[in-house]
């Protein structure tokens, strides 16, 4: 990896010179960091990231690999992306639960003031443009939050949820599609053919399962 002025860079990462990304942070090989993104001290990016235009990632926000940030997103510390998550356009991820511009004294807050709680999002999960996660929460693999949703509690697995506040609606499978009922706590996914078991509300995927042949 080499330090540039854009922080450090592995082979093949790409940070256009309009992004302002801190000399300590760390950007992954055939990552790019587009117009006008910001990437604060001490964060890591992974490889094949993309982090779009006019996106905020705090200090020390881990993201994986193969990420993509969209437009305008603002993802705050001490948020931690998984590989393969996908944040839609202008979505926020927040830190303070009882956010307030001063103390009780009227003076401006400081950081010894608050305890910042990042979000947290699995393995593959989706988050769809404008919504927004209160600090704290977690949102499970494979998982969807719907555009313009407002989670204020954790979401399962390959849950689907939309709303203010965020319900689960549906469950998704891996390709992202609600899934459908294929009977006795069974779901089926139409694109794929992987199949569900639904058990005390929580869906697991049906390992060494595989769509037969022909």
């Amino acid at each position: 990896m080499a330090t540039t002025e854009g922080g450090t860079a592995a082979a093949g990462a790409r940070i256009e010179p309009s992004a302002d990304v801190d000399g300590s942070a760390s950007i992954g090989p055939g990552s790019t960091v587009w117009h006008l993104a910001q990437v604060r001290e001490d964060a890591v990016i992974g490889a094949e990231c993309i982090i779009g235009r006019g996106a905020y990632i705090g200090p020390g926000v881990r993201i994986g690999d193969r990420v993509k940030v969209q437009n305008h997103a603002l993802v705050y510390e001490p948020a931690v992306v998984e590989d393969g998550v996908f944040i839609g356009p202008a979505a926020v991820l927040t830190n303070d639960l009882y956010p307030r511009a001063v103390d009780v004294d009227g003076r401006l807050k400081r950081s010894e003031d608050w305890q910042a709680r990042g979000v947290t999002l699995r393995r593959g999960c989706s988050v769809g443009g404008r919504a927004v996660l209160v600090a704290g929460v977690t949102v499970g693999r494979w998982a969807l939050v719907a555009a313009g949703a407002v989670v204020h509690r954790d979401v399962p697995d390959f849950a689907l949820v939309a709303g203010v506040p965020a319900r689960r609606v549906k469950w998704v499978g891996r390709a992202g599609e609600p899934l459908t009922g294929a009977g006795e706590g069974r779901w089926r996914c139409p694109r794929t053919g992987e199949e569900y078991r639904e058990s005390g509300g929580v869906l697991t995927l049906l390992r060494g399962w595989a769509p037969a042949s022909g």
